[in-house]
């Protein structure tokens, strides 16, 4: 199977500092998750892949140290040089900070940097949502640094919980030309009929805006193994909602490691969509990855 893994990590926590992995656990949505707390790079990323054709990949920001988002820039590079894994990166900036500016036009001139990925505040149900609240999506100095991004040619990956799409909505409406990615298909975690309402309604009013499309990622639950059983049908809604030229397949590796093996995840997203036409298919697994991140499959950047 050919595939371009549209958001997986590498990371080296014996040479570089990443609070999460490094400090006091966090509240972590798999639960415990001291099993990724050691090093993994590109020899056990090939590992975990090795039954399918990685034609490119695509890095996402490891939550480095907040004080040195290029120091994650410099790394990643480096590896790329080594390895020639990853094709491209999305990088860390944080777009309310005073350095803004400075970041996103550092990312701007690099010729692997993507987008970034800023993760805006949020609430931890739908009714405690505060509409502008600092740091969120509608907050002024989030927007003044977002509108940054297209300047510089940067895409925003979002990782947000479904309760928050209709702010998403409201952000690609006012920056048409920046193009937004959500990450692990909107974070449906509540499986209830009511949970599942929610999610499915927050999805369809994001898919009314021609600039976002979703990353069909990061579907494990706590306490429970990644089947096709219980994820199959969030993947084809999703790809119902936002169409097939908008989705994309990835591993979110090694933090899905944690619900399945790698095997697993792009065996059973295959399972899923094995009724639909080949060309939908190759959309799915790479080719939209390739045209949304600017991915050169035949050069492999």
């Amino acid at each position: 199977m050919r595939i371009i893994d549209a958001h997986h990590h590498f990371w080296d926590i014996e040479a570089n500092y990443l609070p999460w992995l490094a400090d006091k656990p966090v509240n972590f949505r798999y639960g415990d998750y001291s099993a990724i707390k050691r090093n993994y790079l590109a020899g056990d990323y090939r590992k975990d892949a090795s039954e399918f054709e990685v034609v490119g990949s695509v890095f996402i920001e490891t939550e480095w140290n907040p004080q040195d988002p290029l120091g994650e820039v410099a790394w990643v590079n480096a590896v790329r040089e080594r390895e020639g894994l990853p094709s491209v990166m999305v990088a860390q900036a944080w777009l309310d900070r005073q350095d803004a500016q400075e970041v996103l036009e550092a990312l701007g001139k690099t010729t692997f940097v993507r987008g970034i990925r800023h993760k805006p505040k949020s609430a931890t149900s739908p009714v405690e949502v505060v509409m502008g609240a600092p740091g969120s999506m509608g907050d002024e100095a989030f927007r003044r640094g977002f509108a940054m991004l297209e300047p510089n040619g940067l895409s925003f990956d979002l990782q947000t919980p479904w309760w928050h799409l209709g702010e998403a909505a409201d952000l690609a409406q006012a920056f048409l030309d920046t193009q937004i990615i959500i990450n692990h298909t909107g974070l449906p975690s509540d499986r209830s009929p009511e949970g599942l309402d929610g999610w499915r309604a927050a999805m369809k009013r994001a898919a009314e805006c021609p600039n976002i499309a979703v990353k069909i990622s990061g579907l494990g639950q706590k306490g429970r193994p990644w089947t096709v059983q219980d994820n199959g049908q969030i993947i084809l809604e999703t790809i119902d909602i936002f169409g097939t030229d908008r989705c994309m397949f990835a591993s979110n590796f090694p933090v899905d490691s944690l619900v399945a093996g790698f095997s697993t995840i792009f065996n059973g997203f295959g399972r899923a969509v094995a009724d639909r036409p080949k060309s939908d298919q190759d959309k799915l697994f790479w080719a939209n990855a390739a045209r949304i991140y600017r991915i050169d499959v035949a050069k492999g950047d």
